[in-house]
């Protein structure tokens, strides 16, 4: 739960204070062609490698329609009524790029706000993460792949997704 309370319209930080200013900045990631994170709280665990399998909580927002929320582990339920996370193996092509990479350079236990650009997002209907709600995956899926806005040129801002993320575990290959 630890990851919706940061995910409210209160700053972490006081505005006032002057590590506000300095905390508060999105980075380009290194390499990332495009992708921005934004370190709510620095991991103090290792960072994965290709081919580990990370468990994962997130809260998925398309840029577009208003910030609207089209997934999160938080809904994703168990047999006990407990959140279940996401889990994935860094590199294996299953999940979006921008996902892959930004996880891959997190520390266990961070979390991490990404600003994921469409050429990171989702090129198909094959990758992961799916909103398994059959309405909130076909609103999606409209909204990205939509012929007569891409055709307008509106691809630049239709597939940018913003990510909330939590590391929560790495399980070496």
């Amino acid at each position: 739960m630890l990851l919706l309370s940061v995910l409210g319209p209160a700053p972490l930080l006081s505005s006032s204070s002057p590590a506000y200013a300095e905390r508060a900045q999105f980075t380009e990631l290194e390499g990332s062609g495009g992708l921005k994170a934004l370190d709510i709280r620095e991991g103090s665990g290792r960072m994965p490698q290709p081919g580990d399998k990370v468990a994962i909580h997130y809260y998925a927002r398309l840029a577009a329609k208003q910030g609207w929320r089209f997934d999160s582990t938080y809904d994703h339920k168990d047999n006990t009524g407990a959140p279940e996370p996401f889990v994935f193996t860094i590199g294996s092509g299953i999940v979006i790029e921008g996902l892959d990479k930004a996880v891959q350079s997190m520390k266990e236990g961070g979390v991490r706000r990404v600003i994921i650009p469409p050429s990171q997002g989702y090129q198909n209907t094959m990758q992961g993460p799916i909103p398994p709600n059959v309405f909130d995956r076909q609103r999606l899926y409209t909204t990205i792949f939509n012929p007569t806005r891409l055709a307008n040129g509106e691809g630049s801002t239709l597939g940018t997704l913003i990510f909330d993320i939590e590391l929560l575990r790495i399980r070496p290959n």
